[in-house]
């Protein structure tokens, strides 16, 4: 019985290659990946367990309602619906790179390479200007039932418990654990974007100079889209902890 047992597992797998039908990098990856996964997972859900612990909350609709360029333009969450939408897109140029990388076309992988950079640009960009208009432009806030417009400056978080009106510290009504975690989660993820953007620069440059052409493969650019779809997919579960509920 045993014999047989030892026999049978050896049609499945008798050494001299990776059991996963993997290589080796592409495991470690994954590795790497789920370990980042349960640090995103640890902040959400401590992000979670604040939010569901308070009687009230700040209105995403409130505070994500502003559009470059447009003003005191009621638009919630038009502009990160954008940012959405460009990361995803950056996602799609990623799957069309790998597949050019498996028919070994070179430069079809150049070309949705810098499509996959250029949106994560962009999203960086989006990023950096949200976050300059929180913590220093103006904010609509409801008071007594009438809607006000109210200034923030750098030094005051306009999700902390003051901010600059008319001149005076004024409290405000939304609790302070919000901007405290949507700048912690959301710049830890800009920072996985930003890491992405170099892996993705990086590998672009080994296109150009035929590094995987001459290895005949291109696993690496493979293993660099692993990345980026986690941090898109990572982004999907910002977006409804932040500013769908």
């Amino acid at each position: 019985m045993a014999t047989a047992a030892i026999q049978q597992g050896t049609k499945w797998w008798s050494g001299g290659r990776s059991p996963f039908n993997a290589s080796y990098g592409k495991i470690m990856m994954w590795y790497f990946l789920m370990s980042d996964a349960f640090t995103f997972g640890a902040f959400l859900i401590s992000y979670g367990t604040i939010r569901f612990s308070q009687n009230y909350w700040v209105d995403p609709n409130h505070v994500f309602n502003s559009f470059p360029f447009a003003g005191h333009t009621n638009l919630p969450l038009a502009f990160v619906s954008l940012m959405t939408f460009i990361l995803i897109a950056s996602s799609v140029t990623m799957v069309l790179a790998v597949h050019e990388g498996h028919k070994m076309n070179r430069l079809g992988v150049e070309k949705y390479m810098l499509w996959t950079i250029l949106g994560g640009i962009c999203f960086l960009s989006c990023q950096a200007w949200e976050w300059t208009h929180l913590l220093t432009g103006q904010h609509e806030v409801l008071v007594n039932g009438q809607i006000q417009y109210w200034n923030t400056t750098v030094a005051h978080n306009p999700f902390g418990p003051e901010v600059m009106f008319n001149g005076k510290e004024v409290a405000t009504p939304g609790p302070i654990a919000f901007g405290s975690y949507f700048f912690e989660i959301t710049g830890f993820h800009g920072f996985h974007v930003l890491s992405g953007v170099i892996i993705n620069i990086i590998m672009y440059l080994k296109t150009r100079m035929k590094h995987f052409e001459l290895r005949g493969h291109y696993e690496m650019i493979e293993k660099a889209g692993l990345y980026w779809h986690f941090v898109d997919l990572v982004w999907v579960f910002v977006f409804l902890c932040f500013y769908l509920i």
